[in-house]
C-alpha cells in the first residue's frame, strides 16, 4: 500500500533500549492488545517459523498481537492442538521452547505480542502411549500417583465393577481381534492400531484372559458406558481435576514459565465451563499471569445471559459480539416468508414456538443417550450428598434430566445467575407435581454444596452444548447465518437501538473483551453467513427460487435440501463460473453436508449412519450442482453479491472500530468461504495476501478479489494502532441519520472519553432496498470539525448525504 494517506500519523515512541528485544518488549508493555489475529498453528502447515516468517507482513496489515492456537504437546499429526498429551511442554511438531521464544523474540521486535490458547479442562487419550499420565493411570490403576489428576469413577456401580471403561470399541467382535504386542520393552495388548498397558504380573495369558485382569475395561463406544469425565461426549479428550493445586500447577508450569520469561501478553481460556470451579480456577489462574496480561474465556452466553462481572478476567471470546454484528444486518420483514418456507419443507417454522419445544426434546435426548453415563455418575452423587441411597434411581434420573433440558444457560453458578436452578426446578414442579419428590432429593444434593452440585453444572453445560449447537442448529433451516456459537435463532436479527445499547454496556463493562467474526468454531465463516443474511432482504425471491427447484428436482428429505441450499448459496462462486469447476468445492460441499445430516440426528447419525438416506443426499447435491438449479443459483449469486459484499464490509468496519479488542481470523483479511471445522481450518495462502497488501495502491473495487476488504482492515487496525485511546476504552457514541432511508444506517462515534468524538463509523444495511430508490435525502449529521474518508480521501462537515458518503464504498471511516 503506497498512498500517501494511508500512512499512520502516529507511531509507538522508542525507548532507551538498545538491544532490539529489549526495546520491542517494553514496547509492548506500553502498548495494550489493540488487535489480534487468531494462527491455527499446525505442524503440516503453520508452525513458530511459519508464524515468524509473516509477522511483518500482519505488523503491515496493523495487528498488535498474533493470537496462537494451543501450542502445547498434542496428539501427533493434530491439526487443532486442543488434544494435548504433555502439558508440561511445549510443541516439538510446532518448534519447541526454542521456536516459540524466537517467535515471540520476532513480534517483540515489532512492538507486537502474542496471545496463547489455554485448554485446563482436558488432555487427549485417543492413543494411551502418548500420553503419559493416561498410560500410567491404564498401568496401574487406582495406585497410578496421576490417578487423581483425572475424574475417575472407580466405584464398583460405575459398569465395569470398579475397573476404568474405555469405550473404545467399534463392533462386537473387536475383542476378538485384541492381541499381545511383544515387539517393544514391554508386552502391550493390542487392538489394531492402539496400544494399552498390561498391569505388572498379568502378562503370561492370552490377550482376552490378559485384558480381564487389567485395571481397564475395552468397551464399545456404543454402549453408553464411560467411567471418566470427558469434553461432552468425545471419548477421546479425557477432563483433568484443575481443583488440585498438583495438577494445576503442573499443566501450567509451562505457562508460568512463559510469563516469567515475559514471552507472552495474554491467555485465552478453552471451556472453563467444563471445570469444578470455574471461578476459583480463574482467580488462580490471573494471580499466575499478573495484573496486565489479558485473560478471556471461551464462555458462550445464552440469550440475555450477562458476563459475570465478578470473574478477574477482560472478557470473552467475542460470540456475544459475533450476534450482535450480524444480527443488525438481518432483515425483519423477511421474517414471515422464510418461516413460511421453513414449514413448509421441514414441517416446522425454526421459530421461537419449535426452538423451545425442540430444545427441551433434543436435551433430554443428549441427556439420556450420549451423555448417559455422566448423568448416571450425576445422578448416584445426587443420592449421596441428599443420603437418599434408597430413593429410586429411575424417578430420580427423569426428574434431574426434566430440570437440566430447561436450564438455559450453560451452567447456573455464575454470581448473576444467582436464584435461575430454583426457578427452574419450580417451572418444573409447576409443570408436573408428580415430580415433586425426586426434586426434594436433587435440592437437598444441591444445598450441600458438594459433588452433586459441582456435577449438575458440569453436565448442564455438556447437555446444551450438544443440544444446541451441535444437533439443533443443523435442524433449524429458517435462516442459517441465525444459528452460530452464542446465537440466537429465534431471534430474527437484532434492531438499531438494541444493537447500539449492547456496544455501550461492552464499552463501559468489557472494554477490553475480544469481538470476533470467524473462529475455528463457527459453523460458517463471517462472508458466508453475511451472504446467506442477505435472503432475509429477498426472502420472497428466494422462496420462489426453493420452490421451483425442489420441484424440479425433488430431494430425499425437504428440511435437509433447505439447510443445505442456504449453505451452497453462501459459498457458490460469485463470479459466474458453475460450481463444478471450482477445484475442491463439490468434495468440501459433501463433507459439510455429511457432518451437517450427522449433527442433525433427523434422518441419519453419527452412531447410525443411513448409507441409503445420505447416498440420496449426496445425489441430489450432485444433480443441483451439475444441473439447472446450479447455473439459476449462480444467476441469483451473481445478482446478490455486491449487497453479500455490502454486508460483510459493513459487519467488518462494525467489528474493527467498536468496543473490545477485534480478532481477525487467520485469512479472513480477504473473501473467505469457510463452513464448519475442518474446513476453516484449512491453510492459509500467506504469500498472496502479502502481495495484495503491497500493492494495494488506492480504493479498490468491490469485487471478487477481495481487496476492498483487506483495504478496510488495514485502515481500521492503522487507526487503532494511530489512536488508541479511543477504541479500547474510550468513548462510543450512537448516531442516527434523517430522511426516508435512515434505518438503513449503522453508525457511531468513537473517542476519548470526555472529549468530542474522533472518529465516526457509517455501514450501509439492508441494501437490497436502495437498489432502485438510493439514499435519497438521506443523511447523517457530523459533529463539529472537518471529517475525513481514510477509505478515500474524501472529504466531509455538516450534514452528509449518504449517496455521496458511500459513492465508493457501502461503509466510511471519518476521522476528524
Amino acid at each position: 500500500m503506497t498512498d500517501t494517506h494511508m500512512t499512520p500519523s502516529h507511531t509507538p515512541t522508542e525507548t532507551h533500549h538498545t538491544d532490539p528485544i529489549a526495546r520491542g518488549r517494553a514496547l509492548a508493555r506500553q502498548t495494550t492488545v489493540r488487535s489480534t489475529y487468531r494462527l491455527q498453528l499446525r505442524p503440516d502447515a503453520l508452525t513458530f517459523a511459519d508464524a515468524r516468517a509473516i509477522a511483518e507482513y500482519l505488523q503491515q496489515l496493523g495487528i498488535s498481537h498474533l493470537y496462537l492456537s494451543p501450542i502445547l504437546t498434542a496428539a501427533h499429526g493434530s491439526t487443532h492442538g486442543y488434544d494435548v498429551t504433555d502439558p508440561g511442554s511445549v510443541s516439538a511438531a510446532l518448534g519447541g521452547p526454542l521456536g516459540l521464544k524466537a517467535l515471540s523474540d520476532e513480534v517483540r521486535t515489532r512492538g507486537m505480542g502474542l496471545i496463547v490458547d489455554l485448554v485446563p479442562n482436558h488432555v487427549g487419550v485417543a492413543d494411551p502411549r502418548q500420553n503419559p499420565w493416561w498410560w500410567d493411570v491404564l498401568r496401574n490403576g487406582k495406585d497410578s500417583p496421576f490417578a487423581r489428576f483425572f475424574d475417575i469413577d472407580w466405584s464398583p456401580g460405575n459398569g465395569t465393577g470398579g475397573r476404568l471403561a474405555l469405550p473404545v470399541l467399534h463392533s462386537e467382535n473387536d475383542p476378538a481381534a485384541l492381541s499381545v504386542d511383544r515387539s517393544g520393552p514391554e508386552p502391550m495388548l493390542a487392538l489394531h492400531d492402539l496400544r494399552f498397558p498390561i498391569a505388572p504380573g498379568t502378562d503370561g495369558d492370552n490377550a482376552l484372559r490378559i485384558h480381564d485382569k487389567q485395571h481397564y475395561r475395552l468397551v464399545s463406544w456404543k454402549a453408553g458406558v464411560c467411567s471418566y469425565r470427558r469434553f461432552f461426549a468425545v471419548s477421546s479428550l479425557a477432563a483433568v481435576r484443575q481443583e488440585d493445586q498438583e495438577v494445576f500447577d503442573l499443566t501450567h508450569r509451562e505457562l508460568a514459565a512463559w510469563c516469567e520469561h515475559d514471552l507472552i501478553d495474554g491467555v485465552r481460556v478453552d471451556h472453563p465451563d467444563g471445570l469444578s470451579y470455574p471461578a476459583a480456577y480463574l482467580a488462580r489462574l490471573r494471580q499466575l499471569i499478573g495484573p496486565q496480561r489479558l485473560l478471556l474465556v471461551e464462555k458462550i452466553l445464552a440469550n440475555r445471559e450477562p458476563l459475570d462481572s465478578t470473574l478477574p478476567i477482560d472478557g470473552t471470546t467475542g460470540y456475544d459480539a459475533l450476534a450482535g454484528l450480524g444480527g443488525v444486518l438481518i432483515d425483519p420483514d423477511g421474517e414471515q416468508t422464510l418461516t413460511e418456507l421453513s414449514r413448509r419443507f421441514a414441517g416446522h417454522g425454526s421459530d421461537r414456538a419449535w426452538i423451545g419445544e425442540t430444545e427441551h426434546r433434543i436435551k433430554r435426548a443428549v441427556a439420556e443417550s450420549i451423555l448417559a453415563p455422566e448423568i448416571r455418575r450425576l445422578v448416584a452423587a445426587i443420592k449421596r450428598d441428599a443420603r437418599a441411597d434408597s430413593f429410586d434411581t429411575m424417578a430420580l434420573t427423569n426428574a434431574t434430566i426434566e430440570v437440566l433440558a430447561f436450564m438455559p444457560v450453560y451452567r447456573a453458578d455464575y454470581a448473576p445467575l444467582a436464584g435461575m436452578t430454583g426457578a427452574v426446578i419450580a417451572e418444573v414442579e409447576k409443570r408436573n407435581s408428580e415430580l415433586t419428590a425426586p426434586l426434594n432429593v436433587l435440592v437437598a444434593a444441591l444445598a450441600a454444596g458438594a459433588e452433586a452440585a459441582v456435577r449438575f453444572n458440569q453436565v448442564c453445560g455438556a447437555i446444551t452444548a450438544k443440544a444446541v449447537e451441535d444437533t439443533m442448529f443443523y435442524q433449524a433451516v429458517r435462516l442459517v447465518s441465525l444459528q452460530e456459537v452464542g446465537g440466537n435463532p429465534a431471534r430474527f436479527g437484532h434492531s438499531l437501538n438494541e444493537f447500539h445499547l449492547a456496544n455501550i454496556e461492552r464499552a463501559q463493562r468489557w472494554p477490553a473483551t475480544m469481538t470476533t467474526l470467524s473462529t475455528h468454531d463457527t459453523k460458517r465463516g463471517e462472508d458466508v453467513r453475511a451472504r446467506i443474511g442477505v435472503l432475509s432482504q429477498v426472502a420472497r425471491t428466494w422462496a420462489r427460487s426453493v420452490e421451483t427447484w425442489l420441484d424440479k428436482t425433488p430431494p430425499p428429505d425437504g428440511a435437509t435440501a433447505l439447510f443445505v441450499l442456504q449453505n451452497m448459496f453462501g459459498v457458490w462462486p460469485a463470479d459466474g463460473r458453475p460450481a463444478s469447476s471450482v477445484p475442491g468445492l463439490r468434495e468440501r460441499l459433501h463433507l459439510f453436508a455429511e457432518k451437517s445430516m450427522r449433527e442433525a440426528g433427523t434422518r441419519t447419525s453419527w452412531e447410525e449412519p443411513d448409507a441409503e438416506f445420505e447416498a440420496a443426499v449426496h445425489g441430489w447435491m450432485d444433480a443441483v450442482i451439475d444441473g439447472q438449479i446450479g447455473a439459476e443459483l449462480s444467476d441469483l449469486v451473481h445478482d446478490l453479491a455486491p449487497h453479500a459484499w455490502s454486508d460483510a464490509l459493513s459487519q467488518k468496519l462494525l467489528q474493527l472500530c467498536g468496543p473490545g479488542i477485534p480478532d481477525v481470523y487467520q485469512g479472513c483479511e480477504l473473501w473467505e468461504d469457510s463452513l464448519v471445522d475442518p474446513d476453516n481450518r484449512r491453510p492459509v495462502d500467506f504469500p498472496a495476501r502479502t502481495g495484495m497488501l503491497q500493492s494495494l495502491t488506492g480504493t479498490p473495487a468491490l469485487d471478487t478479489s477481495g481487496a476492498a476488504k483487506m483495504w478496510i482492515i488495514a485502515y481500521a487496525l492503522w487507526l487503532r494502532r494511530e489512536r488508541p485511546d479511543c477504541f479500547v476504552g474510550g468513548a462510543y457514541l450512537p448516531l442516527f441519520a434523517t430522511g426516508e432511508q435512515a434505518a438503513r444506517l449503522v453508525s457511531y462515534a468513537r473517542g476519548r472519553v470526555g472529549e468530542p468524538p474522533e472518529v465516526i463509523v457509517a455501514a450501509t444495511r439492508h441494501s437490497v432496498g436502495l437498489t432502485d430508490s438510493g439514499w435519497g435525502d438521506t443523511a447523517l449529521d457530523l459533529p463539529q470539525g472537518n471529517w475525513t474518508d481514510r477509505l478515500t480521501g474524501h472529504t466531509f462537515q455538516g450534514r452528509a448525504r449518504l449517496e455521496k458518503l458511500f459513492a465508493r464504498l457501502p461503509v466510511a471511516l471519518l476521522v476528524r
